[in-house]
């Protein structure tokens, strides 16, 4: 392997792909946070916590703009780190994934990260705007959630070993036992410890749009790794021979 090929490879897909998902993120997204704050401000107002006056605005605006001029560059460091992830796990199990170019593998191989440690626990702890929480809880939500991603992910490394044991007509007790396994998650984990205040279709309309931008950030992370992993061949012998 051509480490600094293969450095270069997974940086590149990492960034360019959490740099389109915030992007993403400011066109989807960020108007539902607008809303949502937009309520907490106005019950700021109704409680006497703030005073609703041009100061505030103008303070409330400035920070908003800090906000949303960061999120792609936060989105772009917090791909580079997943693209590693992604790029380490891709070369341990690129053998193991099905016949195909490195776009097929990749997209394989992605398509199961995104179920396992992105869709399996929103359907246990679903999105919620920052505003809809209590401050209070974020380190519990926050515990609860990584918690879950753990169970799940480290649930396909080890069903996916059984599954490359068992014989073909047996390969089916794989998919049943990490079945088995998420919903003993499911019932055993503890649910969120916040109620819902917000209005359900706002909060409806944010999961559905962080749904959409999560989705195609591991779509386009597969793509550019697969593509670049293609054309350059970090693990080729010419490639090796270079370094």
């Amino acid at each position: 392997m051509n480490t600094i090929l293969f450095i270069s490879i997974v940086l590149i897909a990492g960034a360019m792909a959490g740099t389109i998902h915030g992007l993403t993120n400011l066109a989807l997204v960020e108007p539902y946070l607008d809303n949502a704050i937009m309520i907490e401000n106005q019950a700021l107002f109704a409680s006497g916590q703030a005073e609703d006056t041009p100061e505030f605005w103008a303070e409330y605006k400035s920070y908003r703009s800090w906000q949303k001029e960061g999120q792609v560059l936060a989105s772009a460091i917090l791909g580079t780190s997943m693209g590693a992830l992604f790029g380490i796990v891709y070369v341990l199990s690129r053998d193991a994934l099905p016949k195909g170019g490195d776009l097929k593998k990749a997209s394989v191989l992605a398509a199961i990260m995104w179920f396992s440690v992105y869709l399996v626990p929103f359907f246990k702890y679903p999105a919620n705007p920052p505003t809809a929480g209590d401050g209070e809880t974020v380190v519990l939500r926050a515990a609860l959630y990584l918690l879950f991603i753990g169970i799940t992910g480290f649930g396909v490394v080890v069903f996916y070993q059984v599954y490359r044991r068992l014989t073909k007509n047996k390969r089916f007790v794989a998919f049943a036992g990490y079945a088995a396994l998420v919903a003993v998650a499911f019932v055993l984990m503890p649910p969120n410890p916040d109620e819902n205040t917000i209005q359900t279709e706002l909060l409806n309309g944010f999961r559905i749009m962080s749904a959409i931008g999560v989705t195609i950030f591991w779509t386009t992370l597969a793509i550019i790794l697969g593509v670049l992993w293609q054309r350059l061949r970090p693990d080729s012998e010419t490639n090796l021979e270079h370094h």
